[in-house]
Order: structure tokens, then C-alpha cells, then sequence
């Protein structure tokens, strides 16, 4: 009883919340991750009341399934923008911008660490500062699909930025597993040469083929059903299959062999758009079925925000820093290659703030990196405070780009436009 409840409670806070932030015009996300930090632990859920809320983290990481579910579906709708008709228009510049953004923002979030390094060597060490840059490569997906849904923004920049943020993943895997490979080698004083080049490499590439495999059977199986309904069924089996088989991890001649899940369902999505023809109709009908799972999703992110990492002076110092060099760094990365690409000036202008949200990946990191001892500690607490604030402002940040470039029309001019539109066919 007490699940359903926290979940249906969650479900609550997270409707009432997005209708509330619509009133100061804010993306329905924003609302979302408020709305989990007000019954999380720290608020509602410090009442300690069966069902009302979330009362630990603990309980929270309880619902770790819903979550890999609800990312498996965003890295899954993202692939379907992976078509070929639309990659040999924007493939070129999406791949280019992708690498230089990543490689920008991790290059100005090291030099600014290490710096800081030097000047309180006793707060962050340098195994530290070179593992914070590679995890300012990340960019969450989920926020930005989400704002790019709920505007039904639709345009130049929109067309990149999703396969930019797709990219990003694999970019961000290859960068951190290098650092923080560089990072335990400054700690015990010796260099593996699997780990920092090997192990992400196989890791990109086993899931890759995974995902193409689960794309093709998806195809074939789909086939076999005519009716709408199980159709949907189908999509949703197969999503949750590569989830789950996107967790396994094993051991072969002493390589670590393991999957991204979100790599290996973008490319479920990537095959499946391009392989079937029927393939639009059902992404519509799955998008549908999907947006309570996605709502429960942020509002479970929102509940899971660590607020005591405010009490720490030397950390919010150390997070506000990297928050606004990451922040630099994506947008100055994204707009010179933005040019070097030749795109048109509204995106060179405004693609790079739609790259600020931070999530699922840079947490996934954080852990791995708590290896560190004492500095991953502290890798974990930075990420989480960063975490917290552009989450809460990555999305208004969206949608303000996204406004400026024209691929949001605000709903008074769209309204006029369709009846301009009508007017003409009379």
C-alpha cells in the first residue's frame, strides 16, 4: 500500500506543480523536479508518514527500476530522430558540434580545477579537478526531450539538438573513463592502459551492436502484429527487455565488459525509425503511454537532491565555479563549432544554452568516481549541487534559446498564424 500511495502522491505533487509553474511560465520539468524536492526527504518526507512522500534516500533508490525504465524510453525516443533522410542534412555539423562541445567544456572545467588546486590545494586535489572536467562533458537528455515535447518545438536548431545530445553520451563516456583513469593512476601511482582506452571503447561498441540487434528483432517482431494495441504492447516489451539486458555486466581475459543503456536504446530507436516503415505511428502512441513513467522520473530525481550539500561552503564555492565554467564552456564550445560547421547564426547563438541540463549520466559518474575515497566524495557532493541547480534552470534556459531561434512560436502568434493560414485556403 505504501508504494502505491508515495507514487500516486508523487504522481499528484508532479501535475499540480507543473500547472503551477505554467502560471510564470516555466517548462512543466521545472515543476516536476520542485514538486519531488518538496515531498522528498528534506520537506514533506521528513514527516516520516507512510505514503506521503519519499522519507530517505534510501526509499527513493527503491524505485531505481522506474527510473532506468523511464531513461530507457527517453534514449529510445531520441534514436528515432537518428532518421537517415534527416542525418544527411544535419549528420556532419551534429557529429562535429557533439565532439567540440564535450571536449570544450571538460578542457575549461580542468584548467579552471586545477587552478583552483593550486590556490586551496587542502579543499580539491588534482585526481579531482581532472575527474569534475570529465564530467562536465554530460548533458541530460531527458529535460531537453522534455521541453522540446511539451513546446512541440520544431526547426533548425531542434533538428541538431537532439543528435547533439544523443552524441553527447557516447562523447562523455570516452572522455571520463580517459580522466578518471588518469585519476587513479595519479592516486596509486600506476597507468592502465585497459581502462582508460580499452574498456570504454568496447563499451561504446558492444552497445552499439546490442542495440542494432534489439532494433532488428523489434522490426521483424512488429510485423507479426496488425492490431494498434499490440503493436504498443510490443514497443513497450522491447524497451524494457534492452533495459534490462543493458545492465549486464561481466569479465572476459580480466576486461570489464558492460553496456550504456542509453546508447544501447538509442540505437533500439535508431533501427527501429529507420528500419520500419509504420514506425512514426507507433513512437506517437508510446510517447502517450510513456508520460506518467516520465513525470514519476523527475519527480523522483527532483526527491533524490541532497539539499545538505549547501551546509558546505567549500563545496557550493567549488560547485558554483563548476557550474559556470561547465556553462561556458558548453556554449562558447557549441558556438565556434557551430560556425566551423556553417550553421545559420541563430543556432551558432543559441544551441549551446540548450546544453546546460545535467542528470542521470554526470550521477552515474559521480559514483563510479567515489572509488576516489575522500576526492570522490567530493566529485559526488559538487555533482550533486550541480546537479540540483541546472536541473531547475537548464529547462527555462531551453526554452528561452529554443523561443529566441523561432522553433518555439508562442501560443498567440501560432494561433494568429493558423488563421492567417485559414484565411488564405478560403
Amino acid at each position: 500500500m505504501e508504494v502505491l500511495l508515495s507514487l500516486s502522491v508523487a504522481l499528484t505533487a508532479g501535475l499540480l506543480l507543473s500547472r503551477f509553474v505554467k502560471l510564470i511560465k516555466l517548462p512543466a520539468v521545472t515543476g516536476y523536479l520542485i514538486a519531488g524536492i518538496l515531498i522528498g526527504p528534506y520537506c514533506i518526507g521528513r514527516l516520516n508518514v507512510p505514503g506521503l512522500g519519499f522519507h530517505s534516500i534510501e526509499y527513493i533508490k527503491s524505485f531505481e527500476v522506474l527510473s532506468n525504465l523511464a531513461l530507457g524510453f527517453i534514449a529510445f525516443a531520441i534514436g528515432n530522430e537518428f532518421r537517415l533522410s534527416q542525418l544527411k542534412e544535419t549528420g556532419k555539423q551534429a557529429t562535429i558540434i557533439g565532439i567540440l562541445q564535450a571536449l570544450a567544456a571538460t578542457l575549461l572545467v580542468d584548467v579552471a580545477h586545477i587552478g583552483l588546486h593550486f590556490l586551496m590545494p587542502d579543499k580539491i586535489s588534482l585526481s579531482a579537478a581532472i575527474t569534475l572536467g570529465a564530467i562536465a562533458a554530460a548533458t541530460a537528455p531527458a529535460a531537453t526531450l522534455m521541453v522540446v515535447r511539451q513546446y512541440k518545438a520544431k526547426g533548425k536548431l531542434t533538428d541538431l539538438l537532439l543528435p547533439i545530445v544523443a552524441l553527447d553520451d557516447a562523447v562523455g563516456l570516452i572522455i571520463f573513463a580517459a580522466s578518471f583513469g588518469v585519476a587513479k593512476a595519479m592516486q596509486s601511482g600506476s597507468v592502465s592502459l585497459t581502462s582508460i582506452i580499452l574498456e570504454p571503447i568496447i563499451e561504446i561498441v558492444m552497445s552499439i551492436v546490442l542495440g542494432v540487434v534489439m532494433g532488428l528483432l523489434f522490426t521483424l517482431a512488429e510485423r507479426f502484429f496488425l492490431s494498434n494495441s499490440k503493436r504498443l504492447c510490443l514497443s513497450i516489451t522491447f524497451v524494457m527487455m534492452t533495459v534490462a539486458l543493458s545492465m549486464l555486466k561481466f569479465e572476459i581475459g580480466g576486461i570489464h565488459v558492460s553496456f550504456s543503456s542509453l546508447l544501447v536504446c538509442m540505437m533500439l530507436g535508431t533501427v527501429f525509425c529507420n528500419a520500419c516503415n509504420f514506425s512514426a505511428e507507433i513512437m506517437e502512441k508510446t510517447d502517450k503511454w510513456t508520460m506518467p513513467l516520465f513525470i514519476l522520473f523527475f519527480v523522483l530525481s527532483g526527491s533524490e537532491l541532497e539539499l545538505n550539500v549547501f551546509t558546505d561552503l567549500a563545496i557550493v564555492g567549488i560547485g558554483v565555479a563548476y557550474i559556470v565554467v561547465r556553462a561556458l564552456g558548453k556554449y562558447f564550445g557549441t558556438y565556434g563549432s557551430a560556425k566551423l560547421s556553417k550553421c545559420d547564426s541563430k543556432t551558432c547563438k543559441y544551441l549551446g544554452i540548450t546544453l546546460l541540463p545535467q542528470a542521470g549520466v554526470a550521477l552515474g559518474m559521480s559514483v563510479t568516481a567515489m572509488s576516489l575515497g575522500a576526492d570522490g566524495v567530493l566529485i559526488r557532493n559538487i555533482v550533486l549541487f550541480a546537479v540540483m541547480i541546472l536541473e531547475l534552470v537548464g529547462p527555462l534556459f531551453t526554452k528561452i534559446a529554443l523561443t529566441k531561434s523561432g522553433d518555439i512560436v508562442p501560443k498567440a502568434t501560432a494561433e494568429t498564424q493558423t488563421s492567417v493560414d485559414d484565411d488564405d485556403d478560403e
